[in-house]
C-alpha cells in the first residue's frame, strides 16, 4: 500500500473516531488494531501489537508519573495549600493588584510541588476568585491571572506531562524538567509586572481596601518558614537529587513524593481519609495517562512499518527547508492543534514525525522540548477548547461568560508567545542550565 494511502486510512481513521466523540486513547487502541492487522501481517500482527503494548508501559522512565501526580493530589487534599496562600498573604501587603500577584506568586510554588496544571487553576480559582470579585476586580484581572499561572504548572517541575513527553520523544527527562525551569519563572516574572502595572495605570480593575499593618520582623516571616519553606525544601529535594547525580528522576519523584507525605503529617493535616482520596485520585490520574502510552506507542510503531513516517520525511527533506524554518513550522502546528486537541493528543499526533525531523537536523532534543512544553502550556489557554478556560468556567460564579473568560486570558497568552519567540532567539534559555548541571 503506499504510504499516502497508509496516511489517509490512519489519520482519517483517527479523525472520524474523535469526531463521533469516542475517547482518545480507545480512538488510538481501534486504529492501532486496525493498522497491526494491514500492515503487521494480520494475526501475527496483533500479537506483536499485544506485547508492544505491555513494553510500552514497563519502562522504568515512566515512574516518576505517579509519584508527581501523588505530590499534587496530596498537598491539595490535606489542605496545606491553603495555609501556603495564608502565608503569602501577610507578606505580600503593598503592591497594585495584591490579590492577583498573590495568586501569581501561590501559583508558582505550587507548580514546584504539584505535577497538575488542572488541580492549580482549580484550587486558585475556588479560593481566590470569589474574594477577588467580592472586592470589586474586574474580571479579567480576577480570572486572567489564575489561568495563566496554572499554565506554568507545565514548565516548573515536577510535571507528569514532561515525563510524559520525555518518554515519548526519546528526550532526556532529567534535562527537559531541569530545562523548563527559566522560562516557567520568566513566565511567572512577567506576569507580575503586567499586573502591577495594569493596577498601578488604573487602579479601577484592582480596588484593594487599604491592608491594615500587620506583623513586623520574624512575626511576618514565621507563616512563611512554617508553611511555605518546607513545601520549597521538598522542591529542592528533587531538583538537587537529580541535578546532582544523586537519585533517577524516578528516585527523586519517589524523595518527593514520600517528603510531601511527611510534611503533611507533620502539619497534622494527612488523615487516613485524605490519603486515600489522594492515592485514589493518583491510581486514576496514572491510570489514564498509562493507557494513553500505550497507545502513542503503538500508534508510532504502526506508522513507521506502513512508510507512512518515512514517506512524510522524504516528502519535508526534498522541500530543502532551512532547519530554523522547519522548528518555526513544527510550532505553528502544536500551536494550531493546541487550539483544539489536549496536550497528550498533540503528543501523540506530532512526536511519530516531529522527532525523526529533530533528530535528521540535528536540533538539540533539550530545546525542542521546551519549545514543545511552551506551545502544550499555550494550548492549556487558547480558545476555544482549551482546558484551563473551562476549568476557570467550572470554578467561576455563573455569572461569569466563556466570552469574558477568552477575553481575560489574551494577555497571557500573549506572554507566552513572547517567551516562545525568546526561546527560539535565545535557545539558552532552556539549555542553560542542563548543561551546566551536565544533564
Amino acid at each position: 500500500m503506499d504510504w499516502t494511502l497508509g496516511a489517509m486510512l490512519l489519520f482519517g481513521g483517527l479523525v472520524a473516531a474523535m469526531g463521533l466523540g469516542v475517547p482518545v486513547a480507545i480512538a488510538f487502541l481501534v486504529i492501532n488494531i486496525i493498522g497491526a492487522s494491514i500492515f503487521l501481517g494480520g494475526e501475527a500482527g496483533l500479537v506483536q501489537l499485544a506485547r508492544n503494548c505491555v513494553q510500552s508501559i514497563t519502562s522504568f522512565s515512566l515512574t516518576p508519573i505517579p509519584f508527581f501526580v501523588l505530590m499534587g493530589e496530596v498537598l491539595f487534599h490535606t489542605g496545606v495549600a491553603l495555609k501556603a496562600i495564608d502565608a503569602f498573604a501577610v507578606l505580600i501587603r503593598r503592591v497594585p493588584g495584591r490579590l492577583a500577584v498573590i495568586a501569581i506568586v501561590a501559583g508558582t510554588v505550587f507548580s514546584a510541588i504539584s505535577g497538575s496544571t488542572i488541580a492549580t487553576t482549580a484550587l486558585l480559582g475556588s479560593l481566590m476568585l470569589p474574594t477577588m470579585l467580592e472586592r470589586g476586580y474586574d474580571p479579567r484581572m480576577a480570572m486572567g491571572p489564575i489561568m495563566g499561572i496554572g499554565g506554568v504548572d507545565m514548565l516548573i517541575p515536577p510535571s507528569a506531562l514532561t515525563v510524559l513527553l520525555g518518554s515519548l520523544a526519546g528526550i532526556s527527562i532529567s534535562g527537559l524538567l531541569i530545562g523548563g525551569i527559566l522560562p516557567g519563572l520568566l513566565l511567572s516574572v512577567l506576569f507580575v509586572g503586567y499586573i502591577v502595572a495594569r493596577a498601578a495605570i488604573n487602579p479601577e480593575l484592582a480596588p484593594d481596601p487599604v491592608v491594615q499593618e500587620g506583623p513586623r520582623g520574624l512575626a511576618r516571616w514565621r507563616p512563611f518558614l512554617v508553611h511555605v519553606l518546607p513545601l520549597l525544601a521538598i522542591f529542592g529535594i528533587v531538583v538537587g537529587a537529580m541535578t546532582a547525580g544523586w537519585a533517577t528522576p524516578t528516585e527523586a519523584a519517589a524523595l518527593g513524593a514520600a517528603g510531601t507525605i511527611l510534611a503533611t503529617a507533620l502539619y497534622r493535616s494527612l488523615t487516613p481519609a485524605t490519603l486515600m482520596r489522594a492515592l485514589t485520585g493518583t491510581v486514576g490520574v496514572s491510570g489514564t495517562i498509562l493507557f494513553i502510552i500505550i497507545g502513542a506507542t503503538t500508534f508510532s510503531q504502526v506508522l513507521s512499518f506502513s512508510g507512512v513516517v518515512n514517506g512524510m520525511l522524504d516528502l519535508i527533506t526534498a522541500q530543502g527547508f532551512a532547519t530554523f524554518t522547519l522548528i518555526v513550522c513544527m510550532l505553528l502546528v502544536l500551536l494550531f492543534l493546541g487550539c483544539f486537541v489536549d496536550q497528550v493528543s498533540m503528543m501523540l499526533i506530532t512526536l511519530p514525525f516531529f522527532m525523526p525531523l529533530v533528530q535528521a537536523h540535528q536540533i538539540d532534543p533539550v530545546w525542542f522540548g521546551v519549545l514543545f512544553l511552551i506551545c502544550m502550556q499555550l494550548g492549556l489557554l487558547t480558545p476555544p477548547f482549551g482546558l484551563l478556560l473551562f476549568t476557570m468556567k467550572g470554578v467561576a460564579p455563573p455569572s461569569i461568560s466563556m466570552q469574558q473568560i477568552y477575553v481575560a486570558v489574551v494577555p497571557y497568552i500573549l506572554f507566552g508567545l513572547l517567551v516562545l519567540l525568546l526561546l527560539l532567539a535565545f535557545p539558552t534559555l532552556a539549555t542553560w542550565l542542563p548543561s551546566l548541571l551536565n544533564l
